[in-house]
């Protein structure tokens, strides 16, 4: 089943419809959706659709000839072009009423074996491609190889993309469409799990409990996701056993540049390094206080990292230590001694995360009391703020996120206001949001009624 994905179609649409040649690259990392968001776009129009094998180059020009050819008198007595030259080139007399389209899945293979393709392609669409009523799409799952040898100036192809699109995970609304049965409750906490990755959520079945889907499909040994991690460690980098360190190192709740040195014992310089290509990857991430500014944020020593996608959390948090106890098939104790007593707090880091989600929302659509330009975390030695949303005319809202099985109370906006005070900036105007997962007392409901500045926001809120 395909869900969402409005913004990337639109991309892609809107790139169909226009009155000249397009050159579209489209990546990401492995297990996002590019396949899929790719055969939602094409399934109504004429398009050739080739994905490339990991193979030698005779095969590949073969395989990609016969995708071309296919349908075409030629195919009755021509297997294969004699040259990728040719084969690109006949890109232009396919025969067909409206654009052409042409989508070549996993190009990075067809490059690795034949270094020259970029430039055979960039002669080609220079000279006459680029003129045609068509449309390529060039997409591939190794981040890397495609910002190095794709879309990086020293390369052939620098500069003739006509679009580039880094297909990112889905949010929390949209994966929650994959357990549309599931309680509120649940559906923040598999998205707390499985992030926004839509090859992770499509391997949860619907029918079963989370505890169920957890033991079955990631904590025993031969699912698909007990390897994800180490499958795409090694397909996007090099020294993964370092790697591996840094990250459980974060995981473990050294988020300070100097901490994770002192952990590790890695070399300063290497572990930026190492930690840029982390970033890129969209598995760690720099967070500073929203307030921060830019020349702030250049410092190399400030900020704070942490894993950004939720299922290498989970994983460095329950999975990678117990590695041993699971490879002896140890699933229910892990489970039961490792996993569940802590899932609950675990699962309110990523609510934070989720209510900052919900703000963007309400923002796009224009809900809030005013259009904010900054949203994030903030915090100052001891004093955090879970959400702050912020605009350049002095107005502010401030969030408190509370994951408990209790219902909020006064007191908590009572804090709230409080720590709102311990900001820098000057506010003349500001509001209060709370969110709780199991509500708000009466009291504090009173409250909410009469000041238009405090807003009470559950999870069926949420999800609405």
């Amino acid at each position: 089943m395909f869900y969402g994905r409005k913004e990337e179609l639109g991309f892609l649409e809107d790139r169909y419809k226009s009155d000249r040649g397009e050159l579209i690259v489209l990546y990401g990392r492995r297990r996002i959706g590019k396949t899929e968001l790719l055969r939602e776009f094409s399934k109504d129009k004429s398009y050739v659709f080739y994905s490339c094998k990991e193979t030698i180059d005779t095969e590949q020009l073969e395989l990609f000839s016969k995708k071309l050819l296919k349908g075409n008198p030629l195919a009755d007595y021509m297997k294969s072009f004699s040259a990728w030259e040719d084969a690109f080139a006949f890109i232009k007399d396919l025969q067909v009423k409206e654009k052409k389209l042409i989508i070549i899945d996993e190009f990075p293979y067809m490059v690795m074996n034949n270094s020259s393709i970029p430039s055979i392609l960039q002669n080609l669409w220079d000279e006459t491609l680029k003129n045609e009523n068509l449309m390529i799409v060039l997409c591939g799952s190794s981040m890397s190889f495609i910002e190095k040898n794709i879309l990086s100036e020293k390369n052939p192809l620098y500069g003739r993309a006509t679009g580039i699109y880094k297909l990112n995970e889905i949010d929390v609304f949209t994966s929650a469409l994959f357990f549309e049965h599931a309680s509120n409750k649940d559906k923040v906490v598999r998205y707390s799990i499985l992030g926004g990755v839509p090859h992770y959520l499509n391997q949860f079945d619907y029918k079963l409990s989370t505890e169920e889907n957890v033991k079955k499909y990631i904590l025993t040994k031969g699912s698909i996701l007990y390897n994800e991690v180490e499958f795409l460690m090694k397909q996007e980098l090099r020294e993964t056993s370092v790697y591996y360190t840094i990250i459980e190192a974060v995981a473990m709740g050294n988020t300070k540049l100097n901490e994770i040195y002192m952990k590790t014992q890695i070399e300063r310089a290497k572990i930026s390094v190492y930690l840029k290509n982390l970033i890129k990857l969209n598995i760690i991430e720099k967070e500073y206080p929203v307030t921060e500014s830019i020349k702030k944020r250049a410092k190399v020593q400030g900020g704070l990292y942490k894993l950004k996608n939720n299922y290498f959390k989970f994983y460095f948090k329950f999975v990678y230590p117990n590695i041993s106890e699971l490879e002896e098939s140890d699933v229910d104790g892990v489970y039961n001694y490792m996993v569940k007593p802590y899932l609950d707090e675990y699962a309110s880091y990523v609510f934070e995360d989720v209510c900052i989600q919900y703000m963007r929302k309400l923002n796009k659509k224009q809900l809030l009391p005013f259009r904010y330009s900054k949203i994030g975390r903030w915090w100052k030695k001891q004093i955090e703020i879970d959400v702050l949303a912020m605009d350049n005319n002095k107005n502010g809202i401030f969030g408190e996120c509370k994951w408990k099985n209790s219902k909020m109370k006064k007191n908590e906006l009572e804090k709230l206001k409080e720590k709102s005070s311990a900001v820098e900036e000057s506010f003349e105007n500001k509001y209060y949001y709370l969110f709780s997962r199991s509500g708000f007392t009466d009291e504090l409901i009173k409250i909410a009624q009469v000041d238009n500045s405090v807003k009470l926001i559950t999870l069926d809120d949420i999800f609405e």
